[in-house]
């Protein structure tokens, strides 16, 4: 499906946030991950996970699983098929936006740059 216009109206505003992104980038390519395992990995406090982890499961992009090891509490993490599907649609869309960035540079002429201080002197002296 095509969306017309620029390629940022298909970011996902769920995944765009910073910690949001790295949380499911990190589950890309694993059946799961321990939650501490994720959080240093991703280098945030147990509470920036915990409140990034929530909102992403609210969107059905995470699966949180809780269970115990002997009397140690284990909070696995999960990429959920949604998404799986909505990083793939994020990432296509930065995609495209940086390519359109980098063929705008390429287009563009660059700037003159004005003469370092000894080639002045040079041309004002011969």
């Amino acid at each position: 499906m095509s969306v017309p216009g620029h390629p940022r109206h298909q970011l996902d505003p769920v995944i765009h946030a910073p910690v949001r992104l790295s949380v499911m980038a990190a589950l890309v390519g694993v059946d799961k991950a321990q939650f501490r395992t994720v959080r240093d990995a991703v280098e945030v406090s147990d509470s920036a996970l915990s409140k990034a982890v929530a909102r992403l499961e609210e969107a059905g992009y995470v699966a949180v699983a809780k269970n115990r090891d002997g009397r140690q509490p284990t909070t696995w993490l999960s990429l959920s098929p949604a998404g799986e599907a909505a990083l793939t649609a994020h990432l296509s869309a930065l995609s495209a936006i940086t390519s359109s960035a980098s063929h705008s540079a390429s287009s563009v002429r660059p700037a003159p740059t004005a003469p370092a201080p000894a080639e002045l002197e040079a041309a004002t002296t011969s």
